[in-house]
């Protein structure tokens, strides 16, 4: 399995989240363990730019070779910017999950709530099989 950055903070539904602590504005991704879980991701469906969320929202879905899983937005705001080169090149989400794989920005309203760290993440996915 990948390495799980420790910068990051996490879900229980595999997505990760970048920026927390420096902005308002954080970066959202789905994890390498997910990603590799799916299989060659073939399709990303991404919220729409603007669109209001809630954190634990279902706001997409990723579809491989082997499933299709929602994306859940682990914060609630403002989307203010979605990835069009992860909706147009989906195996950016196997490649490079952390960096050119991300998915979504969103201008964070309130505290998050239930998030894991790496350390916690890694023992959530080290207990799955």
């Amino acid at each position: 399995m990948s390495d799980i950055p420790d910068e990051l903070s996490y879900t229980k539904e595999h997505e990760w989240i970048a920026g927390l602590d420096e902005a308002i504005t954080v970066t959202i991704g789905i994890t390498a363990y997910a990603a590799e879980a799916l299989g060659d991701v073939v399709f990303v469906q991404l919220p729409d730019a603007g669109a209001t969320v809630a954190a634990g929202d279902s706001v997409g879905e990723v579809e491989s070779t082997k499933s299709v899983s929602e994306i859940y937005s682990p914060v609630g705001g403002e989307v203010v910017e979605v990835n069009q080169a992860v909706v147009d090149d989906p195996s950016l989400v196997n490649n490079d999950p952390y960096g050119e794989g991300w998915m979504f920005r969103v201008r964070v309203e309130g505290d998050p709530e239930d998030l894991l760290s790496a350390e916690e993440y890694t023992a959530l996915t080290s207990g799955e099989s």
